[in-house]
């Protein structure tokens, strides 16, 4: 067995990191519901009586919109599974560990990126 001491954050700092990550995660299930919201609701603008022109450009903006809305969801549902992830490497007690170099990711780079996995040096590698 290795004599080499693991190298990690504290109880306190993930603790700290915790706090972060759970504001983060309910702040981000709150937009989802906003953009899925949005999506649900923008069936009808009242533009049934418009001339056909304006309704054909309406409808293309629509099917845009639905689209855009698709892809923030999509993004926004990858979000809050990258921080649950960060949150059951705060359970394991390996957060904030490169899973490149093996180093702790620095600090001010977690509290911007919480759910960050690399560090920038290894990010600069890719």
């Amino acid at each position: 067995m290795s004599t080499e001491t693991k190298v990690r954050y504290s109880d306190a700092d993930l603790a700290e990191f915790r706090k972060i990550i759970e504001a983060k995660i309910v702040k981000a299930q709150q937009d989802l519901e906003l953009i899925r919201s949005a999506y649900m609701n923008d069936g009808n603008n009242g533009t049934d009586d418009t001339s056909p022109t304006f309704k054909a450009f309406e409808e293309g903006s629509e099917t845009m919109s639905k689209e855009a809305n698709t892809q923030l969801a999509i993004r926004q549902e990858k979000f809050i599974r990258d921080l649950k992830n960060a949150m059951i490497r705060i359970e394991n007690k390996t957060y904030g560990i490169c899973r490149v170099t093996g180093k702790l990711i620095n600090k001010e780079r977690l509290k911007l990126v919480p759910h960050a996995t690399l560090s920038i040096e290894a990010k600069n590698m890719q």
